[in-house]
């Protein structure tokens, strides 16, 4: 295999110029090819340098030299990122979000994305960023770099005949149908309050306006003009949730299907008057929705279980912890006690054996040299922090080795009765 000496570079978006503009061009092109899509449009070009501008995005390339064979201001390797927060429970950290990572298939192989992405990670170290998260196309690339699973989203059909009922609900409320052209005040502060009450979700990017106000449908190449949007309002007229949806085809018997594109409500009551609106609607059969969290309690509402079937069950957020004292003091914790955790990081931001203690719920990290109770990798650690899945479970899968008892102290300590839930793709 030839050597080719790649040039790496980050994208100056102040680059006004011929060759500053047709490189911006060529990099939002070769993310698009990475991601089997087509050639994009000067409007998708125009919304993607408002979220550049919006979240401060850094994008980086490797592009073949000038004067190789294919070189061009298309990259043949891209990632990005921006940090915003997440929710781990006690509170809010700082969260690098590493997106667009992309290789072209002519270079796979060539340590292209090992270079960005360990670049990335030394950046947010260097930026006193404690976690970085991606929502991820395949399950077994990012373990390597110490992203483990951190939410799982499952993919939900929701049958709206007359098997549609909720046990003994009434709304005190009402719903109401308005504009998503106009509704993005609205829409955003139903959003942000979701994620400042819901361990394990991130915060909006800039990016998420244009679809949520049907501005723009990278599948319709312009606007979405299925999009639709209701609100939940308390008996005091206060908007208390929101539900976006689209009508999107029709089912083996010719009716109408709905795809839920967001759901959200500040209380159960709302959460579930929404579903109930939808299933209301004329025309249609069933409901889709793609970003269900595994515990929402619509299916035990529901008087026949069966009206709503799992599709799928699929990881959603991977985690990487980079500060391992900061990120452990911001989780919650489900009692009092200490552990000694060693853990294996191939980069070795989290290496090293770590006494946690917790004391009134809050966690303090220390290094130590005492024998560890609990050994883990930082894969593993990841998916511990958030706990999508309990220790015992990860114990029994080989995932976690150890003590009996260090196993058992430290499920006594990290297993939370809610699992985390984040909706918000990136």
């Amino acid at each position: 295999m030839s050597q080719i000496d790649y040039e790496f570079a980050r994208l100056d978006h102040a680059d006004d110029s011929d060759e500053g503009r047709a490189r911006s061009a060529g990099w939002l092109q070769g993310v698009q090819y990475g991601f089997h899509q087509g050639r994009s449009d000067d409007e998708f070009a125009r919304i993607w340098r408002e979220h550049v501008d919006a979240d401060d995005v850094v994008c980086v390339g490797a592009w073949l030299p000038a004067g190789a064979y294919g070189a061009s201001p298309v990259p043949v390797a891209t990632t990005a990122w921006f940090d915003k927060t997440l929710h781990c429970g006690r509170e809010q950290l700082p969260l690098r979000m590493i997106t667009d990572v992309t290789a072209s298939p002519a270079h796979r192989r060539r340590g292209l994305v090992r270079r960005l992405m360990e670049d990335c990670l030394r950046d947010a170290v260097d930026a006193d960023v404690p976690l970085a998260a991606l929502t991820v196309s395949e399950a077994t690339i990012y373990g390597r770099w110490g992203f483990g699973i951190g939410t799982f989203v499952r993919s939900v059909v929701v049958e709206t005949t007359d098997r549609f009922g909720l046990r003994g609900f009434t709304d005190p409320g009402r719903v109401e149908i308005i504009d998503p052209r106009d509704a993005w005040d609205v829409v955003r502060r139903q959003l942000d309050l979701f994620q400042e009450r819901t361990r394990g979700a991130v915060g909006l990017p800039g990016f998420y306006e244009s679809i949520l106000t049907g501005r723009y449908d990278q599948g319709e190449k312009g606007e979405d003009k299925q999009l639709r949007a209701a609100v939940h309002l308390t008996a005091d007229e206060e908007v208390d949730g929101i539900a976006l949806y689209r009508v999107d085809g029709r089912d083996d018997q010719n009716w109408r299907k709905i795809r839920v594109v967001a759901l959200v409500g500040e209380s159960a009551e709302a959460h579930l008057a929404l579903w109930q609106f939808l299933a209301g609607i004329d025309l249609v059969r069933s409901l889709h929705h793609h970003a269900f969290a595994p515990e929402d309690p619509l299916a035990w509402a529901l008087v026949d279980i069966n009206a709503l079937k799992v599709e799928s069950d699929t990881e959603f957020l991977w985690i990487r912890l980079l500060d391992v004292p900061r990120a452990l003091a911001a989780r919650s914790w489900a009692g009092d006690g200490e552990v000694v955790l060693e853990v294996d990081d191939a980069q070795g931001h989290a290496s090293g054996r770590w006494h946690v203690r917790v004391a009134g719920g809050v966690a303090t990290t220390e290094t130590t040299k005492a024998e560890p109770d609990v050994r883990l990798d930082a894969e593993t650690l990841a998916t511990v922090y958030l706990g999508p899945v309990d220790v015992v479970t990860l114990h029994r899968a080989g995932r976690i080795g150890g003590t009996t008892d260090g196993v058992r102290r430290l499920a006594a300590l990290a297993d939370l009765p809610d699992r985390p839930f984040n909706m918000v793709g990136f």
